[in-house]
């Protein structure tokens, strides 16, 4: 029976906080930013959760065998 693997992609973009929500970085934030305005590209800095509705696919992604 071969390994399970999980997907890297997903294991690199997504981390699991320590009461088990997955914080994700927000897009749109690596190029073609002089259209943007500041206001904008201040607001797509920090990291936020991944929704609920998500949350369960991406846990199969970088867990799949839990």
């Amino acid at each position: 029976m071969p390994k399970v693997k999980s997907n890297r992609a997903a294991a690199k973009r997504f981390k699991v906080t320590a009461t088990g929500k997955l914080k994700r970085e927000k897009s749109h934030r690596s190029h073609i930013l002089t259209k943007k305005s500041a206001k904008r590209k201040r607001k797509l800095r920090g990291a936020t959760l991944v929704s609920d509705g998500d949350s369960k696919r991406v846990i199969n992604m970088i867990r799949p065998a839990l």
